[in-house]
């Protein structure tokens, strides 16, 4: 059964506030890092999976993207898009990634924001996405970090005598597959992979690695928002950009 955790009230309720945040963790760290990796949008055709409430679809629009099509499994997420944006070049759609039906050679670019760690069938998405790309397309993603899902849902911190972080723990790490931790309210799922398993899936696929990032944030970044000095340890985030070659 796929995972729709951002229609559950509680949930979206606590995601709001931190997303309201002027700072947190997506505006400080993933956001910047992920969009120092796009190529230029002017008057090509893009898919955005997981798309939320569509700030970057639009976002994409205004810098002169012909055409955005964006989804989204939640309806919470898909409603506010929809009310918040309006162009014949943008297309919001209320379905999960797993279950869109892409045509072949369509997009010139793909891209995905911390959505895949929710798909259990990550080879099957990636089997798609290399389909729907043209030749010499790109896809973009963000996920959590395969060293940050490893052991979700244990204690992951150890702390000296001073009760300062002496080093982050990572247990589990070859272990891929479902893992349910507390974050807003209880059992929320996502899917460990190693990094081994998501480039390997990539490059059979057809996708040609051009650049990985793990986002460290900017010493400006860590005094805004003190929680990101934990980077220093352990990244939560990877970014990959990656080209279709045939």
């Amino acid at each position: 059964m796929k995972q729709n955790i951002y229609d559950n009230a509680l949930f979206f309720k606590g995601y709001e506030e931190i997303r309201n945040r002027k700072f947190n963790y997506n505006n400080l760290l993933e956001r910047p890092n992920f969009l120092a990796l796009m190529p230029d949008v002017k008057g090509k055709v893009l898919l955005d999976l997981g798309c939320g409430k569509g700030e970057f679809a639009n976002d994409c629009v205004l810098k002169g993207a012909q055409h955005v099509d964006a989804i989204d499994i939640s309806v919470n997420m898909i409603t506010a898009a929809k009310e918040r944006y309006k162009s014949d070049r943008l297309h919001f759609q209320q379905i999960s990634i797993e279950d869109i039906l892409l045509k072949s050679s369509h997009y010139q670019l793909i891209t995905s924001a911390l959505a895949l760690h929710y798909v259990a069938d990550f080879e099957g998405v990636i089997e798609k996405v290399s389909h729907a790309l043209c030749p010499g397309g790109v896809f973009l993603f963000s996920i959590e970090h395969p060293i940050s899902t490893a052991n979700k849902g244990e204690e992951q911190w150890i702390l000296d005598e001073k009760h300062t972080i002496a080093h982050f723990a990572v247990a589990h790490y070859r272990s891929e597959g479902q893992r349910t931790q507390n974050w807003l309210v209880d059992n929320v799922v996502m899917y460990h992979r190693t990094m081994e398993t998501i480039l390997n899936t990539l490059i059979m696929n057809g996708l040609q690695i051009e650049k990985i990032v793990e986002p460290m944030p900017t010493e400006e970044a860590m005094e805004l928002l003190p929680s990101l000095q934990k980077e220093q340890h352990r990244p939560s985030f990877l970014i990959v950009k990656a080209r279709r070659t045939i």
